[in-house]
């Protein structure tokens, strides 16, 4: 009787159609919403910022590989979610060439002088942000215009300001121009319904999973029991509307190599950065904490997925006997 045959075949032996060229094209239309948002109501000056961050980080990008001689990569797509999540962190009254700076430091070093793409240990474009707001702290804090709509109504001082100030109490009005935009801010963090309409788009395309995004937001909200004002819901609901938390929680903190990769990992590191930020701007000096709370958590992956780990198929528990 002739023996059954076996294909031999290398690793890996599980496949998916996922390739980077298509997640980074799903998170490109994710950002989308939000980014059409910021160029409505900050003008032609936002839209400036945005293509003068993408470009120079492909530029940066193809420029550092064929420097060192690397296949250069740029068309994975990468690049261009890099400085667009850039571009979206940052004032739309800010000079025309930070951005620049910014990307430089994003693509070349945190990113390529790391190995490329995959191998950086924190989030480049808040890396590029944080090294902005380090060197010209200035206009980091007060390059804030007004939105185009409502000039006569809505202040360009940025919701949290606003928050910090003690003066404020957010009305229905205010919750409505938090949704669409319509509140001082950077470009991209404005428009809370749009970046929620952009991350359900990213768990339905299974770009990523609920674990981060929603022990963010939840923890988030739990730390305004220790508002030193004392608890409001309303407040509650306004600080996970306004600023970055709702793009740190679903756009930046879901970063595949710098963050856990398991599901008890992403929920400890998504718990984290909602911790550390409501610390940061309940207790701080600094209105916001977001994209400092994800950098600080990104440090602790390695850490995490160390003693958050599966157990091995077939293995049990104490060892064999």
């Amino acid at each position: 009787m002739e023996s059954p045959r076996y294909t031999v075949t290398s690793t890996p032996h599980i496949r998916s159609s996922n390739s980077i060229d298509k997640t980074m094209r799903l998170v490109l239309l994710a950002l989308s919403p939000a980014a059409v948002m910021g160029v409505f109501f900050f003008g032609v000056r936002a839209l400036l910022i945005i293509v003068i961050s993408v470009a120079s980080a492909v530029l940066f990008e193809a420029g550092y590989q064929k420097l060192t001689r690397r296949p250069v990569t740029v068309t994975d797509g990468s690049a261009i979610v890099t400085g667009l999540l850039l571009a979206m962190i940052l004032p739309p009254a800010l000079p025309l060439w930070m951005p620049i700076v910014g990307a430089f430091a994003a693509i070349v070093l945190v990113k390529q002088l790391f190995g490329g793409l995959g191998h950086n240990f924190i989030n480049p474009a808040l890396a590029g942000r944080a090294i902005i707001m380090a060197a010209y702290a200035l206009p980091m804090t007060t390059a804030f215009i007004a939105p185009r709509i409502g000039v006569d109504t809505i202040t360009s001082a940025t919701p949290l300001l606003l928050l910090e100030s003690g003066d404020f109490y957010p009305q229905a009005s205010d919750f409505v121009a938090l949704l669409i935009g319509n509140v001082g801010g950077s470009i991209g963090e404005t428009a809370a319904i749009a970046i929620l309409a952009g991350g359900i788009f990213l768990l339905a395309t299974k770009v990523i999973t609920w674990h981060i995004p929603v022990s963010f937001i939840v923890s988030a909200g739990v730390m305004m029991v220790f508002d030193p004002g004392g608890f409001s819901g309303v407040l509650a609901a306004y600080h996970l509307l306004a600023g970055g938390l709702l793009l740190g929680a679903f756009f930046m903190a879901t970063d595949y190599p710098t963050s856990p990769v398991t599901p008890m990992g992403k929920i400890i590191f998504g718990a984290g950065c909602g911790v550390i930020t409501m610390v940061i701007r309940l207790y701080g000096g600094y209105p916001e904490g977001v994209g400092y709370a994800i950098l600080l958590m990104n440090l602790t992956v390695p850490l995490i997925d160390r003693y958050v780990r599966p157990r091995i198929l077939g293995a049990r528990k104490g060892g064999a006997k």
